[in-house]
């Protein structure tokens, strides 16, 4: 596990976008599992001002590690943030993007995403696996939409369950464990001061750590980074 910390947030965008640059500089193709929520809206933002220019974008192919079961033209989209804030940017093939289709049922859905990510992305022991895969963690530690009261979903068969979030309800799409920890890296993306419990916890493997998801993502490959600022790093030793 790498860490690292940064004072702001606009820092950690900095830092990452760099760091994404330098991942799809490599020539071949790269697959990437895109994330959710307010940090990757910065790092986003930041990716297409700094670097939209620079990255051969014809080589980079954009899945999404869990999405909400709406419309993609709505505000809790996932793909419509990401159109907003990176794709409405740059140039880059529409054939590059797999998005997971929120307006369908949700689980038949889970199934056809399932299938788009075994046909497009070579697998190592039969499971799909990402060049990158972009997390972000809730205050209340879950990952991809894998909440602790469905912490079960991590260890499911399939590349993609269907999730129910503890307080609206409201249905899901999220890959599963098996997919995450087959990524050749895994890069957290978690800053704010509500985040720094549950970071503490996990990293530090202190308290019921285990109970959240955030905390059973442990690729493989142990290619794993913590891309933080100073808020949610404030418990760390």
């Amino acid at each position: 596990m790498e860490l690292r910390i940064k004072d702001t947030k606009q820092q950690v965008a900095e830092d990452f976008s760099a760091f994404f640059k330098e991942r799809c500089a490599t020539g071949e193709p790269v697959h990437i599992a895109l994330s959710g929520g307010s940090t990757p809206k910065i790092v986003f933002d930041q990716l297409a001002s700094e670097f939209g220019k620079d990255i051969d974008w014809s080589q980079v192919y954009l899945y999404w590690g869990d999405e909400r079961c709406v419309p993609p033209t709505d505000e809790e989209s996932n793909y419509k943030m990401t159109v907003d804030h990176l794709l409405s940017k740059i140039e880059i093939p529409k054939t590059n993007i797999y998005r997971v289709k929120g307006e369908n049922d949700p689980e038949e859905e889970a199934k056809r995403y399932s299938e788009v990510l075994q046909e497009n992305i070579l697998t190592a022991n039969g499971i799909p696996c990402f060049d990158l895969v972009i997390l972000g963690m809730g205050d209340d530690g879950h990952t991809a939409s894998i909440f602790p009261h469905q912490i079960a979903l991590w260890d499911m068969p399939e590349n993609c369950r269907v999730a129910t979030h503890p307080d609206s309800g409201q249905k899901r799409v999220t890959i599963t464990g098996k997919v995450i920890n087959n990524a050749k890296t895994v890069a957290f993306l978690v800053t704010g001061a509500g985040k720094a419990e549950k970071v503490s916890a996990i990293i530090n493997e202190t308290e019921d750590y285990k109970q959240y998801p955030a905390s059973l993502v442990a690729p493989k490959s142990n290619e794993l980074i913590w891309f933080l600022d100073q808020d949610a790093a404030a418990g760390l030793e």
